[in-house]
């Protein structure tokens, strides 16, 4: 069990979900025996819960011409409440940020950022990030290899 109020079928409806949100509410109740009312019942609930935030398509980055990924770590000067605010605003505004994590340790937050190449990737770094208020340091790291990259949490 992972939380308080789900037992064991919405336990299963979440992961079948999770690899494929395409699955009908008939292809779910044959998978868990269950009627399709009482999958779309369930589903309506997990729903208005918020175990389910939202249903998208996963895209093959590469068919999209996004072939570079960098975790970009980035240090602030300042640590105000407001300042924070204001660079989690600015910084979730731009297209190729595709996470802004705020951390513990040695940076204040960490971007997963995606372009289509090494010079998109410098404009982005130099006319939108770089141009944000009380950046310190922005350190950037990029992708080799994925040989795990997975969306489905382990339930």
């Amino acid at each position: 069990m992972i939380h308080g109020d789900l037992d064991q079928v919405d336990t299963e409806i979440l992961k079948l979900l999770q690899h494929d949100a395409a699955l009908t509410h008939k292809e779910i109740s044959l998978k868990l025996h269950k009627s399709i009312a009482t999958i779309h019942e369930r589903i309506r609930r997990l729903k208005e819960q918020g175990y389910i935030k939202r249903i998208v398509a996963i895209l093959d980055r590469k068919k999209i011409n996004r072939n570079l990924i960098a975790f970009s770590h980035v240090l602030l000067k300042e640590h105000t409440a407001k300042t924070l605010i204001e660079f989690e605003t600015e910084v979730s505004k731009f297209g190729e940020v595709m996470e802004c994590l705020q951390m513990t340790g040695a940076h204040d937050f960490i971007l997963r950022i995606a372009t289509k190449d090494m010079d998109a990737y410098h404009e982005f770094l130099r006319n939108k990030l770089a141009t944000l208020p009380n950046i310190t340091t922005v350190q950037s790291y990029f992708v080799l290899s994925e040989p795990k990259s997975e969306t489905a949490y382990p339930l």
